[in-house]
């Protein structure tokens, strides 16, 4: 091929390396293994747009670099495709969603093959395709049918609990199971029924049934996590979400907590990741304190990390959803309470974790005791307190706490300085540590003392007990929806959940008439006609969440096809750990602390050999749009260019990017598409143009600022592609796109021609040696684009490869050995043109099982170096010497050269400094 034809070449190269399958993997023990991963994607109606390859892009370099290096890789892509749109659209038009998930896959691989990608698509894996959600309704299974020993620190087989049970009954078991658990002897347990002996099981299980206080979204129909949920509506739609309690399956993450957090420690991830994990697992170590409510036979158990301000308690506070609020209400306040409790339910925990600006909530008209001295204190209702963190019962100190002291400040309650110091100051807070006062017995203890000290007393006096306390809640694993996995449950003769048999898996979906709730609020599910278990037990109606696939496809990519197991043990022990994986920050309190605790759970049994499931994690920043604004002047129907909006009242209009080059509107075609405005008056500048404006935001439809990437393949290419969108930017920040810029790199793909084929369109290559200035070029660059990828700096390697080409061009470089190196170290980034180009040079097997040159060290020592001569402080002339000159030997010379001579005519040199590869200064006087 003569001229670079970027089309012909990548629709060439991409159907070779599928045919050959170049990128399929299996296991070779002979090899190093390296596992890249990319978070795989929902397959959205809408399709890849120029940010969602940013990731990919930058993963498949890695995948490619290593195997140059000579490692085995593993680099896969599959789809995480149950998912809420498609089931939006299913209700909405009646059409399955699985025909719906179908479409836009083909749509999504199409895109994916078009940009050269990597992957071993012999691999790929459907989180809604039956033989893969086979597998994540067997690990339900084996959550359901396990426990968490505290003593082994890992999760056992429930077998083991059953016989230990039978033994020795439950006293001496330390175990994460919920509170209030009975305890039990040998004896009992062997009287009780299987009703009764599934109960107390269920308190153990890793994955159990429950109530619990979830965020209800009666339009979508389904409960949503709190990261799906946004300032009380749902994030997808934006519907009113409330807090309701509803039968929920729960998975017993908080058994993991403690692990969750230690082994932080050992991961290659970002700080600020690991902090918003930290932060989500929420461990606190502290107390656990019983206030008695006045006139009444019960017991309020507050938490608190500081038990050294029990003196400065001023009120209670109980979360709007406390199982006893109702009971504590008095009669006076039962009116303010239910309103209260009415427009709390409607906020979710993270909205009200995060809003610190309102203060809201409502004395229930009740007063609690003060165990320390006795006080009476009031009993409040706010939802700054959670029912789920702690206890649900907050004992307010508002001299040490923010949220506490805006409170009692809002609504003129007490406030008592247990700090000294803190009694003058307007906002006490802000001194949270110090010498204790007005604290009866923990007066003049430091207040780390005297939280040690308190402890003491509340358990000398019974009044409490040390507590260790996580912010992280077992997680929901119930949606109310249809389009996600059937959890592989039915409910026997005492209505208790009890899992399908292994054999009998996997429980696929049923057809339904409609995809939308039953009338009398069943989900989907319910719509079924006779779907029972073994024709008799009804199964369980909700589904499994969005999160279950995506907590372990990372293991079932290593083995995808086998039909025995989730994944072959052998296989398994191979792969090991993810390499390296790379998606958005947006995952990282949900995905990725569920797969963590997936993966040490199946650790835990033995159906893996790594505790951890990625070593290395990075996330990508976003690409945004670049979108064009006109203004329409307020009140009539004229448009008014961007450089005189000022002159007029105007409104923006956001217009489809397509309508504008370089800013410059296409007046024609933006009447064609808005014909409403087809007679509109369009104001111009002194040049005779409508320009626009623009704006750098999130890329969306609604924004009309998205770019489908196969528009840039078929004008640009992909290896151009590719490149720029290296090129804008280091891969962990956000950057904009904007295509003003690409054209360079096109070039750039033009010049990397033009070294191999001359202006007649000859191949024009010479097998001369290289020259060492060629060699040194050559080897610059390998060093630099090493170093490059290993830490992940892909921007500069564009640039490097830039001036690699200038310097070769201007050199007029055609040699083989100095290209054929070139290309290979370029493949990775381009790899289309550069298989063309390596094809043409003779070689026969594909570029991509080439190895990455080595550098050569000698090649980047500089033989010569150029010193300036500084006479005085002022350098007069330079000097060349050989790099290993002696520094006595460039003294010598210095002090002979004519120009220096010249200077120190008639005075003397006082003293030579030379300072090696730098400089040499001659001081005269």
């Amino acid at each position: 091929m003569s001229s670079y034809d970027h089309k012909k070449i990548e629709e060439k190269w991409q159907g070779y390396w599928n045919d050959m399958n170049t990128y399929q993997t299996e296991v070779d023990v002979n090899k190093p293994k390296y596992y890249v991963l990319d978070m795989f994607p929902y397959p959205s109606g809408a399709g890849l747009h120029v940010g969602h390859p940013l990731g990919y892009i930058a993963s498949d370099i890695v995948s490619r670099y290593k195997k140059l290096k000579g490692f085995n890789v593993l680099h896969p892509m599959g789809f995480d495709s149950f998912g809420l749109p498609a089931e939006q659209y299913a209700i909405e038009t009646g059409q399955h969603p699985a025909k719906t998930t179908e479409e836009n896959i083909k749509t999504f691989k199409k895109q994916l093959f078009k940009i050269g990608f990597s992957y071993d698509w012999s691999k790929e894996i459907r989180t809604s395709d039956p033989g893969f959600y086979k597998w994540t309704q067997w690990i339900f299974i084996q959550l359901f049918n396990s426990w968490y020993n505290k003593e082994s620190g890992k999760a056992e087989s429930i077998g083991l609990l059953i016989k230990i049970f039978e033994k020795e009954g439950n006293k001496n078991i330390k175990a994460e199971c919920d509170e209030g658990t009975p305890h039990f002897t040998a004896e009992e347990w062997s009287s009780y029924s299987k009703k009764e002996k599934d109960g107390i099981l269920l308190k153990y299980r890793l994955t159990y049934l429950a109530d619990a206080v979830v965020n209800w979204c009666p339009e979508l129909g389904t409960v949503l996590a709190n990261d799906e949920v946004k300032d009380g509506f749902s994030e997808r739609g934006g519907y009113p979400v409330e807090r309701k309690k509803m039968k929920q399956w729960m998975m017993r993450i908080t058994a993991y907590a403690d692990r969750l957090l230690s082994n932080l420690d050992t991961l290659e991830w970002s700080d600020s990741l690991k902090e918003m994990q930290r932060n989500w697992i929420g461990k606190s170590n502290g107390c656990e304190i019983n206030f008695a409510v006045e006139g009444k036979d019960t017991i309020l158990t507050a938490f608190t990390t500081r038990p050294d301000t029990i003196f400065g308690v001023t009120y209670l506070v109980i979360a709007p959803e406390h199982e006893l609020v109702q009971e504590l209400v008095t009669e006076a306040q039962k009116e303010s309470v239910s309103e209260y409790l009415e427009i709390a339910k409607n906020r979710s925990e993270r909205e009200r974790m995060s809003d610190v600006k309102q203060v809201s909530g409502v004395f229930t008209g009740s007063y609690v005791v003060n165990p320390f001295n006795g006080k009476r204190i009031p009993l409040w209702v706010a939802d700054y307190v959670l029912a789920g963190y702690g206890t649900g019962v907050v004992m307010a100190v508002p001299s040490s706490d923010d949220r506490d002291f805006k409170f009692a400040t809002h609504f003129d309650l007490p406030i008592i300085n247990v700090i000294d110091g803190t009694e003058g100051m307007e906002d006490p807070t802000e001194k949270k540590h110090g010498i204790m006062i007005n604290s009866g017995f923990l007066d003049g203890l430091e207040s780390t003392d005297a939280i040690e000290a308190a402890i003491k007393e509340a358990e000398t006096k019974g009044i409490g007990k040390r507590k260790i306390n996580y912010k992280i809640r077992d997680a929901v694993f119930s949606r109310q929806r249809y389009w996600g996995e059937p959890v592989p449950v039915y409910f026997d003769e005492n209505d208790f959940p009890q899992p399908v048999s292994e054999e009998d898996l996997p429980v696929t979906l049923p057809e339904i008439s409609e995809y939308k709730p039953t009338s009398d609020g069943k989900p989907p599910l319910g719509r079924a006609e006779d779907w029972l278990y073994q024709d008799k037990y009804p199964f369980e109606l909700t589904t499994m969440p969005g999160w279950a696939g995506s907590s372990w496809y990372f293991l079932r990519y290593m083995d995808s096809n086998n039909e025995k197991d989730f994944v072959d043990k052998d296989v398994v022990k191979y792969w090991n750990a993810v390499d390296f994986y790379l998606g958005g920050t947006e995952h990282a309190t949900g995905h990725l602390l569920y797969s963590r605790f997936w993966n040490m759970f199946l650790y835990d049994r033995g159906f893996i050999f790594h505790e951890e499931p990625f070593k290395k994690l990075v996330n990508q920043g976003m690409i945004q749009g670049r979108s064009n604004l006109i203004y329409k002047v307020k009140g009539e129907d004229k448009f008014v260019t961007h450089s005189k909006k000022d002159q007029y009242e105007v409104s923006e209009i956001h217009i489809d990017i397509q309508l504008a080059d370089k800013d410059i509107l296409d007046i024609e075609k933006f009447k064609q598409w808005r014909p409403e405005y087809t007679n509109s008056e369009f104001v111009l500048n002194d040049e005779g143009k409508f320009e626009c404006g623009h704006l750098v935001e999130k890329m969306s439809k609604s924004k009309y600022n998205v770019v489908n990437p196969d528009h840039v393949v078929d004008k640009y290419g992909a290896d151009t592609l590719r490149m720029y969108e290296m090129f804008l930017g280091p891969i962990e920040q956000s950057k904009p796109w904007n295509t003003h810029g690409i054209d360079g790199v096109s070039k750039f793909l033009k010049k990397l021609w033009r070294l191999f084929y001359n202006d007649s369109g000859t191949l024009s290559i010479s097998e001369d040696n290289p020259s060492n200035e060629e060699l040194k070029v050559l080897h610059k660059t390998i060093k630099k684009i090493e170093e490059d990828i290993e830490s992940l700096s892909l921007n500069t390697s564009i640039s490097a490869f830039m001036v690699c080409v200038n310097e070769l061009t201007s050199l007029k470089c055609h040699k083989k050995e100095i290209l054929e190196s070139l290309l290979i170290i370029l493949s990775s980034f381009a790899p289309h043109i550069c298989e063309e180009l390596w094809h043409a040079l003779g070689n026969k097997d594909s570029i991509c099982n080439a190895s990455f040159p080595k550098w050569d060290n000698s090649y980047l020592v500089e033989s010569m170096l150029e010193y300036p001569i500084s006479i005085n402080g002022k350098v007069r002339t330079k000097m060349t010497f050989s790099a290993d000159y002696a520094v006595e030997n460039i003294e010598a010379d210095v002090v002979k050269n004519e120009i220096v001579q010249k200077w120190v005519e008639g005075k003397s040199i006082r003293k030579v400094i030379v300072v090696p590869k730098r400089i040499v200064n001659v001081v005269i006087g």
